[in-house]
């Protein structure tokens, strides 16, 4: 019984990580394409290269949250103690970067929303 288990989690695991390539690999080819018409007109401009990086950093942070899925499914049956000290050191390294970038998002947030409300023309 344990060994279906451990079959079922891998294919789990594996279906998780593929899912978290394809979406970085989407959050990628997003933020080119976002790029490219700058780069064709010349006009890389701050604003063209912050809105490709919160788009990038969007898909990112998706594909974290299924590799760290991913993790947790591959070693939640009969883990070993190197198996958890692996996934505990994965799982700290992905919050940390999953942190950060929520961080900078809300902030671009923040800082979008901000000009727009404080505009007397708006009001």
């Amino acid at each position: 019984m344990e060994e279906a288990f451990r079959t079922a989690a891998s294919y789990v695991a594996l279906m998780l990580e593929s899912l978290s390539v394809i979406f970085i690999a989407v959050g990628a080819i997003d933020a080119v394409l976002r790029l490219l018409p700058a780069f064709r007109f010349r006009l890389l401009t701050h604003g063209v290269r912050r809105d490709a990086w919160l788009s990038l950093a969007r898909w990112l942070l998706l594909g974290l949250e299924f590799m760290l899925a991913a993790d947790i499914v591959d070693t939640a049956i009969s883990p070993s103690w190197d198996d958890i000290g692996k996934l505990g050191a994965i799982a700290v390294i992905r919050t940390f970067l999953n942190y950060f970038l929520e961080r900078d998002l809300d902030a671009a947030a923040r800082s979008d929303a901000a000009p727009a409300s404080s505009d007397p023309e708006l009001s």
